[in-house]
């Protein structure tokens, strides 16, 4: 991950990003550098608009909370069904211990 935000800050001070720019990056902030990595990101962000992709993410992100009250209702459901379970294990054990002492 912090390879991405490497490429991502030489991006917004307008810098190129390549390999050295990313590795002096992460040198800078201490960062470990895995070279596999660095060079697997940059080879990706070729010939990629990151503004535009920038600008997607956005979009898509301020959209998928509008979808998440939606599965509340369900997941209490399924809390419910989870919490009545464990009261009938507890009857049927009582039941089975009942049945030794009487």
């Amino acid at each position: 991950m912090e390879t991405v935000y490497a490429a991502l800050l030489l991006h917004s001070a307008g810098k190129k990003i390549d390999e050295a720019g990313i590795k002096k990056v992460l040198d800078a902030a201490g960062a470990k550098t895995e070279a596999a990595k660095v060079k697997a990101l940059v080879s990706s962000l070729e010939g990629v608009n990151i503004d535009e992709a920038i600008k997607q993410t956005v979009s898509a992100a301020t959209a998928a909370p509008a979808q998440a009250p939606a599965e509340k209702p369900e997941e209490k459901k399924k809390e419910k069904k989870k919490e009545e379970k464990p009261e009938k294990k507890a009857e049927e054990a009582a039941e089975g211990l009942s049945s030794l002492f009487g």
